[in-house]
């Protein structure tokens, strides 16, 4: 037998031993979804797909174990990290609630290779040094935009910017009270732009926002998905929001500006290439891309 069905069906039986709403199977190549297509669970526990967008948009097999499938982030991050972003992506298609108790199975990023079998209680499983709790961003209306901006951010964490390294913060909603608590660092390179111009759906926005992601200070989009300004110091930087001391001045910014408003700041690390998500003065999670393949 393959060991990916020994893997898989294991990872069912725990499933169903442990109450688990659903497994998550992550995958990254046509051939793992044929595998997937002729794979006769013994368990019958829904199984979704975590599939990077060149396979969710070509997917034409009858995966009839599956209900749904998910998106994966398209670059290489830590095993945790993949899982936490498939959780995000989970919650915002209304697959799975922030409450629920999921099995994971993976194996190294890009690899046909199933050895990781995890269970997580969304509700428990996080600890204070790798936190996740998206609850609070449930209420927000943004989460899409959140999770664009996310896919930057991570890009940027990764890869850099030409080679080097990129360190940055990006605030997202509530975009009226973030610029009262805030002024220019340097010229607004988006002011004077029609709205449309300046959605981040657009291909050339996601790419100014990467070039400009090296200018001092945070760069602000709106709830709907609308870059409002760029090099954008916060004045929230000194505000006692609680976080852990040894932290930055940049993820302390971004944590003071979310103390005050109702906006959410997502901080690239220069130094780790980690993403922060913050609200409410409180970090809510950390995703870690690996930084292989950028060069320094």
């Amino acid at each position: 037998m393959d060991l990916r069905s020994v893997v898989l069906d294991s990872a069912l039986d725990l499933a169903q031993k442990a109450e688990c709403t659903r497994v998550f199977l992550f995958l990254d190549t046509t051939a793992d979804l044929e595998w997937l297509a002729a794979f006769s669970p013994a368990i019958s526990i829904a199984i979704t797909p975590v599939l990077p967008d060149r396979l969710l948009a070509g997917q034409n097999l009858n995966l009839s174990c599956c209900t749904t499938a998910i998106k994966a982030w398209a670059g290489n991050q830590s095993r945790f990290s993949r899982i936490k972003y498939a959780f995000l992506q989970a919650v915002i298609d209304g697959i799975i609630s922030a409450d629920d108790r999921v099995v994971c199975v993976l194996g190294p990023s890009g690899k046909s290779h199933l050895d990781t079998v995890t269970v997580h209680d969304l509700a428990r499983s996080w600890s204070e040094e790798f936190p996740f709790d998206i609850r609070p961003l449930l209420d927000s209306g943004n989460l899409h935009t959140i999770m664009a901006i996310v896919d930057i951010a991570l890009d940027l964490g990764a890869l850099g910017r030409e080679g080097k390294a990129v360190g940055t913060i990006f605030v997202v909603g509530d975009s009226t009270e973030v610029m009262v608590h805030s002024h220019q660092a340097v010229f607004n390179p988006f002011k004077g732009y029609e709205l449309s111009e300046r959605a981040i759906t657009r291909p050339e926005v996601v790419e100014s926002l990467k070039e400009l992601a090296h200018l001092d200070g945070a760069i602000v989009i709106s709830a709907d998905g609308v870059a409002e300004a760029a090099g954008r110091h916060l004045d929230a930087g000194g505000r006692d929001t609680g976080i852990a001391h040894g932290l930055g001045a940049r993820h302390r910014a971004a944590a003071g500006i979310t103390a005050i408003t109702n906006a959410v700041s997502i901080v690239v690390s220069e130094s780790t290439g980690k993403v922060t998500i913050f609200h409410q003065g409180m970090a809510l999670a950390t995703l870690e891309p690996l930084i292989s393949r950028r060069i320094v």
